[in-house]
Protein backbone atom coordinates (compact mmCIF):
# COMPACT_ATOMS: atom_id res chain seq x y z
CA UNK A 1 0.00 0.00 0.00
CA UNK A 2 1.48 3.36 -0.87
CA UNK A 3 -0.29 5.62 1.56
CA UNK A 4 -1.04 4.66 5.23
CA UNK A 5 -2.90 6.02 7.94
CA UNK A 6 -0.50 8.23 9.77
CA UNK A 7 -1.89 5.96 12.92
CA UNK A 8 -1.59 2.40 12.06
CA UNK A 9 -4.17 1.58 14.93
CA UNK A 10 -7.17 4.07 13.40
CA UNK A 11 -9.89 1.96 12.83
CA UNK A 12 -9.43 1.07 8.83
CA UNK A 13 -12.52 0.80 7.15
CA UNK A 14 -11.97 -1.00 3.20
CA UNK A 15 -14.72 -0.42 0.43
CA UNK A 16 -14.75 -3.94 -0.97
CA UNK A 17 -17.36 -4.59 -4.02
CA UNK A 18 -15.56 -7.79 -4.56
CA UNK A 19 -13.93 -7.17 -8.10
CA UNK A 20 -10.39 -7.75 -8.74
CA UNK A 21 -9.40 -4.33 -7.20
CA UNK A 22 -10.77 -3.69 -4.33
CA UNK A 23 -10.17 -7.75 -3.26
CA UNK A 24 -6.82 -6.79 -3.78
CA UNK A 25 -7.21 -3.97 -1.53
CA UNK A 26 -8.53 -5.95 1.44
CA UNK A 27 -5.98 -8.67 0.69
CA UNK A 28 -2.97 -6.08 1.25
CA UNK A 29 -4.67 -3.96 3.99
CA UNK A 30 -5.67 -6.97 6.17
CA UNK A 31 -2.05 -8.03 6.38
CA UNK A 32 -0.50 -4.50 6.70
CA UNK A 33 -2.95 -3.86 9.74
CA UNK A 34 -4.00 -7.06 11.35
CA UNK A 35 -7.18 -6.84 13.72
CA UNK A 36 -7.62 -3.06 12.32
CA UNK A 37 -9.32 -3.50 9.49
CA UNK A 38 -13.43 -3.48 8.80
CA UNK A 39 -14.77 -4.22 5.51
CA UNK A 40 -17.71 -3.20 3.62
CA UNK A 41 -19.93 -3.92 0.57
CA UNK A 42 -22.55 -1.46 -0.72
CA UNK A 43 -25.45 -3.19 -2.72
CA UNK A 44 -26.46 -0.58 -5.20
CA UNK A 45 -29.42 -2.90 -6.08
CA UNK A 46 -28.13 -1.88 -9.53
CA UNK A 47 -28.07 -5.80 -10.85
CA UNK A 48 -30.10 -8.36 -9.22
CA UNK A 49 -26.78 -10.82 -8.77
CA UNK A 50 -25.50 -7.63 -6.29
CA UNK A 51 -27.04 -9.08 -2.78
CA UNK A 52 -25.49 -12.49 -3.61
CA UNK A 53 -22.18 -10.49 -4.67
CA UNK A 54 -21.96 -8.92 -1.37
CA UNK A 55 -22.86 -11.93 0.35
CA UNK A 56 -20.08 -13.46 -1.29
CA UNK A 57 -17.55 -10.48 0.00
CA UNK A 58 -19.22 -11.24 3.60
CA UNK A 59 -17.45 -15.34 3.32
CA UNK A 60 -14.53 -13.71 1.97
CA UNK A 61 -13.65 -11.53 4.87
CA UNK A 62 -14.71 -14.63 7.52
CA UNK A 63 -12.55 -16.41 5.92
CA UNK A 64 -9.30 -14.18 6.63
CA UNK A 65 -11.08 -13.04 9.93
CA UNK A 66 -11.93 -9.64 8.80
CA UNK A 67 -15.00 -7.91 10.25
CA UNK A 68 -17.86 -7.31 7.48
CA UNK A 69 -20.42 -5.11 6.89
CA UNK A 70 -23.34 -4.63 4.30
CA UNK A 71 -25.16 -1.55 2.96
CA UNK A 72 -27.86 -1.73 1.36
CA UNK A 73 -29.15 1.54 -0.10
CA UNK A 74 -32.76 2.61 0.98
CA UNK A 75 -33.72 3.55 -2.54
CA UNK A 76 -33.99 1.46 -5.98
CA UNK A 77 -31.74 3.40 -8.69
CA UNK A 78 -33.33 5.50 -11.07
CA UNK A 79 -34.66 3.95 -14.73
CA UNK A 80 -33.26 6.96 -16.91
CA UNK A 81 -30.16 9.32 -16.27
CA UNK A 82 -26.58 8.05 -15.70
CA UNK A 83 -27.43 5.36 -13.25
CA UNK A 84 -23.60 4.93 -13.12
CA UNK A 85 -23.02 8.76 -11.72
CA UNK A 86 -25.91 8.14 -9.62
CA UNK A 87 -24.11 4.65 -8.10
CA UNK A 88 -21.00 6.64 -7.66
CA UNK A 89 -22.46 9.61 -5.20
CA UNK A 90 -24.98 6.86 -3.77
CA UNK A 91 -21.75 5.29 -2.46
CA UNK A 92 -20.18 7.68 -0.84
CA UNK A 93 -22.93 9.10 0.66
CA UNK A 94 -23.64 5.54 2.68
CA UNK A 95 -19.69 5.21 3.10
CA UNK A 96 -19.81 8.54 4.99
CA UNK A 97 -22.68 7.45 6.94
CA UNK A 98 -21.16 3.63 7.62
CA UNK A 99 -18.25 5.52 8.79
CA UNK A 100 -19.69 8.38 11.31
CA UNK A 101 -19.23 11.48 12.04
CA UNK A 102 -17.97 13.62 15.19
CA UNK A 103 -17.90 11.97 18.08
CA UNK A 104 -20.10 8.67 17.18
CA UNK A 105 -17.48 7.78 14.33
CA UNK A 106 -16.27 4.56 14.41
CA UNK A 107 -14.17 4.62 11.38
CA UNK A 108 -11.50 7.38 11.28
CA UNK A 109 -10.45 6.16 7.12
CA UNK A 110 -12.02 4.50 4.72
CA UNK A 111 -9.78 3.17 1.72
CA UNK A 112 -10.99 2.41 -2.05
CA UNK A 113 -9.17 0.77 -4.62
CA UNK A 114 -8.71 3.18 -6.98
CA UNK A 115 -5.41 2.15 -9.38
CA UNK A 116 -3.49 3.60 -12.03
CA UNK A 117 -5.18 1.95 -14.61
CA UNK A 118 -8.44 3.98 -13.09
CA UNK A 119 -5.92 7.37 -13.06
CA UNK A 120 -5.62 6.63 -16.78
CA UNK A 121 -8.60 5.69 -17.66
CA UNK A 122 -10.22 9.05 -16.34
CA UNK A 123 -7.56 11.32 -17.70
CA UNK A 124 -8.75 10.07 -21.52
CA UNK A 125 -12.71 10.66 -20.68
CA UNK A 126 -12.47 13.62 -19.53
CA UNK A 127 -9.31 15.00 -22.51
CA UNK A 128 -12.79 13.69 -24.59
CA UNK A 129 -15.14 15.90 -23.42
CA UNK A 130 -12.79 18.95 -23.10
CA UNK A 131 -12.23 19.19 -19.71
CA UNK A 132 -9.90 21.76 -18.08
CA UNK A 133 -6.82 20.91 -15.52
CA UNK A 134 -8.92 20.00 -12.62
CA UNK A 135 -11.09 17.78 -14.63
CA UNK A 136 -8.11 15.74 -16.19
CA UNK A 137 -6.34 15.82 -12.98
CA UNK A 138 -5.58 12.58 -11.42
CA UNK A 139 -7.85 11.76 -8.31
CA UNK A 140 -6.95 12.86 -4.68
CA UNK A 141 -4.98 10.56 -2.76
CA UNK A 142 -6.84 11.92 0.23
CA UNK A 143 -10.07 13.95 0.83
CA UNK A 144 -13.03 14.22 3.46
CA UNK A 145 -15.60 11.37 2.70
CA UNK A 146 -18.09 13.89 2.94
CA UNK A 147 -18.58 17.27 4.09
CA UNK A 148 -19.90 17.18 7.17
CA UNK A 149 -17.99 18.42 10.23
CA UNK A 150 -15.98 15.24 11.95
CA UNK A 151 -16.49 13.04 8.70
CA UNK A 152 -13.97 10.17 8.29
CA UNK A 153 -11.04 10.37 5.41
CA UNK A 154 -11.37 8.88 2.35
CA UNK A 155 -7.86 7.62 1.06
CA UNK A 156 -6.76 5.98 -1.95
CA UNK A 157 -3.85 4.14 -1.70
CA UNK A 158 -3.39 2.52 -4.70
CA UNK A 159 -2.84 4.86 -7.11
CA UNK A 160 0.61 3.91 -8.21
CA UNK A 161 -0.83 -0.27 -8.48
CA UNK A 162 -1.89 -1.64 -12.00
CA UNK A 163 -4.64 -3.37 -12.26
CA UNK A 164 -2.74 -6.72 -13.33
CA UNK A 165 -0.88 -6.76 -10.47
CA UNK A 166 -3.68 -6.55 -8.16
CA UNK A 167 -5.43 -9.72 -9.80
CA UNK A 168 -2.12 -11.80 -9.28
CA UNK A 169 -2.12 -10.73 -5.90
CA UNK A 170 -6.15 -11.91 -5.75
CA UNK A 171 -4.91 -15.04 -7.76
CA UNK A 172 -2.51 -16.29 -5.61
CA UNK A 173 -4.78 -16.20 -2.68
CA UNK A 174 -6.79 -18.26 -4.95
CA UNK A 175 -9.91 -15.84 -4.44
CA UNK A 176 -12.22 -15.19 -7.99
CA UNK A 177 -13.43 -11.80 -7.84
CA UNK A 178 -17.28 -10.52 -9.22
CA UNK A 179 -17.26 -10.00 -13.09
CA UNK A 180 -18.94 -7.02 -13.57
CA UNK A 181 -20.34 -6.93 -17.00
CA UNK A 182 -20.55 -3.46 -17.47
CA UNK A 183 -16.83 -3.02 -17.43
CA UNK A 184 -16.91 -4.29 -20.92
CA UNK A 185 -20.91 -3.11 -22.01
CA UNK A 186 -19.16 -0.76 -24.93
CA UNK A 187 -22.37 1.88 -23.98
CA UNK A 188 -20.30 3.23 -21.15
CA UNK A 189 -17.36 5.80 -21.71
CA UNK A 190 -15.24 3.55 -19.01
CA UNK A 191 -15.41 0.60 -20.99
CA UNK A 192 -14.62 2.09 -24.64
CA UNK A 193 -11.74 3.80 -23.09
CA UNK A 194 -10.17 0.89 -21.33
CA UNK A 195 -10.64 -1.06 -24.37
CA UNK A 196 -9.06 1.56 -26.83
CA UNK A 197 -6.54 1.63 -24.39
CA UNK A 198 -5.10 -2.47 -24.28
CA UNK A 199 -5.73 -2.25 -28.37
CA UNK A 200 -2.84 0.46 -28.72
CA UNK A 201 0.59 0.56 -27.61
CA UNK A 202 0.42 4.10 -28.47
CA UNK A 203 -1.19 4.71 -24.64
CA UNK A 204 0.90 3.65 -22.19
CA UNK A 205 -0.79 3.61 -18.68
CA UNK A 206 1.80 4.41 -16.92
CA UNK A 207 2.61 7.84 -19.37
CA UNK A 208 -1.14 9.10 -19.38
CA UNK A 209 -1.18 8.50 -15.60
CA UNK A 210 2.12 10.48 -15.37
CA UNK A 211 0.32 13.08 -17.10
CA UNK A 212 -2.88 13.31 -14.60
CA UNK A 213 -0.23 13.36 -11.85
CA UNK A 214 0.87 16.44 -13.19
CA UNK A 215 -1.78 17.95 -13.87
CA UNK A 216 -2.83 17.41 -10.02
CA UNK A 217 0.26 19.47 -9.41
CA UNK A 218 -1.00 22.28 -11.53
CA UNK A 219 -4.35 22.47 -9.87
CA UNK A 220 -2.77 22.19 -6.64
CA UNK A 221 -0.46 25.22 -7.59
CA UNK A 222 -3.62 27.33 -9.40
CA UNK A 223 -5.63 26.20 -6.06
CA UNK A 224 -2.57 28.21 -3.96
CA UNK A 225 -2.51 31.09 -6.17
CA UNK A 226 -6.71 31.37 -6.01
CA UNK A 227 -6.66 31.62 -2.41
CA UNK A 228 -3.94 34.33 -2.26
CA UNK A 229 -6.12 36.10 -5.32
CA UNK A 230 -9.01 35.63 -3.05
CA UNK A 231 -7.42 37.17 0.15
CA UNK A 232 -5.52 40.19 -1.55
CA UNK A 233 -8.56 40.96 -4.03
CA UNK A 234 -11.91 40.24 -2.59
CA UNK A 235 -14.01 42.26 -0.31
CA UNK A 236 -16.83 41.17 1.25
CA UNK A 237 -19.98 43.27 2.25
CA UNK A 238 -22.20 42.34 5.57
CA UNK A 239 -21.77 38.43 3.66
CA UNK A 240 -24.51 39.77 1.14
CA UNK A 241 -22.10 41.07 -1.69
CA UNK A 242 -18.48 40.26 -2.77
CA UNK A 243 -16.23 42.91 -4.65
CA UNK A 244 -13.66 41.26 -6.43
CA UNK A 245 -10.88 42.60 -8.37
CA UNK A 246 -10.23 41.33 -11.73
CA UNK A 247 -7.75 44.15 -13.15
CA UNK A 248 -5.13 42.02 -15.11
CA UNK A 249 -5.52 38.78 -14.36
CA UNK A 250 -5.97 35.74 -16.77
CA UNK A 251 -9.06 34.05 -17.51
CA UNK A 252 -8.57 30.97 -15.44
CA UNK A 253 -7.89 33.08 -12.57
CA UNK A 254 -11.29 34.63 -12.72
CA UNK A 255 -13.17 31.81 -13.21
CA UNK A 256 -11.90 30.42 -10.41
CA UNK A 257 -12.53 33.75 -8.17
CA UNK A 258 -16.04 34.14 -9.41
CA UNK A 259 -16.78 30.46 -8.46
CA UNK A 260 -15.73 31.39 -5.00
CA UNK A 261 -17.75 34.12 -4.87
CA UNK A 262 -20.72 32.41 -6.08
CA UNK A 263 -20.18 29.28 -3.66
CA UNK A 264 -19.51 31.77 -0.47
CA UNK A 265 -22.79 34.18 -1.24
CA UNK A 266 -25.10 31.31 -2.24
CA UNK A 267 -23.74 29.38 1.28
CA UNK A 268 -24.77 32.72 3.21
CA UNK A 269 -28.02 32.99 1.89
CA UNK A 270 -29.21 29.50 2.81
CA UNK A 271 -29.14 27.87 -1.19
CA UNK A 272 -29.23 24.48 -0.07
CA UNK A 273 -29.93 22.96 -4.02
CA UNK A 274 -26.88 21.49 -5.44
CA UNK A 275 -24.91 23.54 -8.05
CA UNK A 276 -22.14 21.90 -9.99
CA UNK A 277 -21.01 24.91 -11.67
CA UNK A 278 -22.92 24.91 -14.76
CA UNK A 279 -23.02 27.72 -16.76
CA UNK A 280 -20.43 29.19 -14.96
CA UNK A 281 -17.91 29.44 -18.10
CA UNK A 282 -21.06 31.49 -20.06
CA UNK A 283 -21.36 33.54 -17.13
CA UNK A 284 -17.49 34.62 -16.93
CA UNK A 285 -16.80 34.96 -20.63
CA UNK A 286 -20.07 37.49 -20.77
CA UNK A 287 -18.37 39.48 -18.05
CA UNK A 288 -15.30 39.65 -19.53
CA UNK A 289 -16.94 41.46 -22.40
CA UNK A 290 -18.96 44.12 -19.89
CA UNK A 291 -22.19 42.09 -19.72
CA UNK A 292 -23.72 41.71 -16.29
CA UNK A 293 -25.44 38.43 -15.81
CA UNK A 294 -27.02 36.18 -12.89
CA UNK A 295 -26.11 32.65 -12.02
CA UNK A 296 -27.47 30.06 -9.57
CA UNK A 297 -29.25 32.97 -7.91
CA UNK A 298 -26.30 35.41 -7.44
CA UNK A 299 -26.37 38.58 -10.11
CA UNK A 300 -22.88 40.06 -10.87
CA UNK A 301 -21.76 43.51 -12.49
CA UNK A 302 -18.93 43.32 -14.46
CA UNK A 303 -16.25 46.34 -14.50
CA UNK A 304 -12.46 46.58 -13.09
CA UNK A 305 -13.98 44.98 -10.32
CA UNK A 306 -17.05 42.37 -10.16
CA UNK A 307 -19.43 42.89 -7.79
CA UNK A 308 -21.79 39.59 -6.85
CA UNK A 309 -24.90 40.02 -4.72
CA UNK A 310 -27.27 38.08 -3.70
CA UNK A 311 -30.41 38.51 -6.42
CA UNK A 312 -33.43 39.28 -5.25
CA UNK A 313 -36.43 36.65 -5.48
CA UNK A 314 -38.23 36.38 -8.62
CA UNK A 315 -41.99 38.46 -8.25
CA UNK A 316 -44.63 35.87 -9.74
CA UNK A 317 -47.70 37.32 -11.75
Amino acid sequence: MTTRPPDALSPLGIAVSGGGDSLGLLLLAAAAYPGHVTAVTVDHRLRAEAADEAQKVADICASIHVPHDIVRLPDAPPERGNRQQWAREARYAALADWAGYGGRRTRHWVAVAHQQDDVAEGFLMRARRGAGVGGMAMMVAERALSQRRGSARLIRPLLGWRRAELAAIVAEAGLTPVADPGNHDPKYDRSRIRAMIAASDDLPVPRLAMAAHNLRDAEIALEWASEDAWRNRSTIERHEAVSLDMHDLPHEMRRRLALRAIVYLRREAGLDEAWKGTGLERLVAALETGQAGTLAGIAVRPGRRWLFRIAPPRQSH
